[in-house]
């Protein structure tokens, strides 16, 4: 199981969208975004890095294993 480390909000945006995601709103410093099937929206704060808390608790939310999410981020760099 590799290790989640902090990474860029767009970067994590563009997680959201690739997985089917859509951004709802934005309220103060923090984006809104859904998917159908979800409990609860997934909260993202546009800092410059989130850290690895917050990704893995969005990915709990929805129910995505942490192996995809670091397939996705290494297929890019």
């Amino acid at each position: 199981m590799g290790r989640i480390g902090s990474v860029h909000w767009k970067e994590f945006e563009r997680f959201l969208f690739s997985v089917g995601c859509t951004f709802k709103r934005e309220k103060g410093d923090h984006r809104v975004y859904w998917k159908e099937g979800i409990k609860r929206p997934v909260i993202v704060p546009r800092d410059t890095e989130l850290p690895p808390f917050i990704i893995l608790n969005n990915l709990r939310v929805l129910g995505i294993s942490r192996e995809q999410y670091l397939a996705f981020i290494n297929k890019g760099k």
